[in-house]
């Protein structure tokens, strides 16, 4: 009994010694695993890496790609302005020719930079509306260029002229632009473009942040797009763009390759508004913005919600 007992024993243990010889080079290479994450972790994540990439190799090939894009915006640019010269007494075709502009320059300087791109939300895209967006990067330019519908105008600061190529082409395509250089001036100019709007039947694109965030982050809203929904009727359809600050930085020359995710949000009707609850509009819009942003791109205080009032 006590021979097959041992038997028995030395013959596991001469299992088990075998078992671990068979597996020794995969119980090393299992144990090598958590190392590589370690340093996983410490990288970063596949977004951001394209982000981190400061080699003169990605560096050059982004100053390739930026000069690329300039050059097709010059040739773009120069076509469509001699086709609105020859429209200068025709002025709503001078919006649709800017947004036919748009959406060729838009789609070719997004191809060139060849970001990953996902869109979603589409079936909302093609309402007679106000469009707002987030802005974080010059990318979002291009973008809104490209997916906003025809008859769309933008409205921007009246300096805009002075933009190389693309300043002089928006005065040319009928687009609107205020004055900002105090209050009362800057409500003249929104009813014009109101009545702009309402006498040619167009959509509007707004940036309700009114500047570009510096690190992604979602700024306080002014007041503008919601005197805009008031006084038009218009509904709003809020756009989403993700990763476009981590595509091209703000005051950076280098476009990294960063995935882009663009989202149409149903539209919001604004026909019952009024001006005694402007604050509480901008709340729930602003709202809304920060339960579908990524948190890297969410307001880093709830303050900021609270300051979007006071502007």
């Amino acid at each position: 009994m006590e021979n097959s007992a041992s038997g028995s024993f030395l013959r596991n243990r001469r299992l088990e010694s075998f078992l671990e010889t068979k597996s020794g080079p995969n119980v090393r290479e299992t144990q090598k695993i958590p190392s590589k994450q370690v340093i996983a972790r410490q990288r970063p994540n596949k977004t951001d890496a394209f982000v981190d990439d400061d080699g003169w190799i990605p560096t050059l090939i982004s100053c390739v790609r930026i000069v690329t894009c300039y050059l097709a915006m010059i040739v773009t640019t120069f076509i469509w302005a001699i086709i609105m010269l020859m429209l200068l007494p025709w002025p709503s075709q001078r919006v649709r020719q800017g947004n036919i502009y748009g959406h060729v320059t838009g789609r070719l300087l997004m191809w060139i930079f060849g970001n990953p791109l996902k869109i979603e939300g589409t079936e909302f895209s093609n309402e007679r509306a106000i469009y707002i967006c987030n802005h974080a990067s010059p990318i979002d330019i291009f973008l809104i260029m490209w997916l906003t519908p025809t008859g769309t105008v933008g409205i921007a600061k009246k300096e805009i002229i002075w933009y190389p190529l693309f300043g002089q082409l928006y005065v040319l395509a009928n687009h609107l632009r205020i004055d900002r250089s105090d209050p009362s001036t800057a409500i003249k100019s929104m009813k014009k473009a109101v009545q702009a709007v309402k006498k040619h039947g167009l959509s509007l694109i707004v940036f309700p942040e009114g500047t570009r965030s510096k690190n992604g982050r979602l700024l306080p809203f002014k007041k503008g797009f919601v005197h805009l929904a008031i006084e038009s009727g218009l509904p709003i359809v809020p756009i989403i763009l993700t990763g476009t600050h981590l595509a091209w930085r703000k005051g950076s020359l280098h476009v990294r390759p960063a995935p882009i995710s663009v989202k149409y949000l149903p539209p919001i009707k604004t026909d019952s508004w009024t001006a005694d609850n402007i604050n509480d509009y901008i709340k729930m819009v602003h709202d809304i913005y920060v339960e579908n942003l990524p948190e890297a791109q969410k307001p880093i205080s709830t303050d900021d919600t609270k300051n979007s009032s006071r502007s």
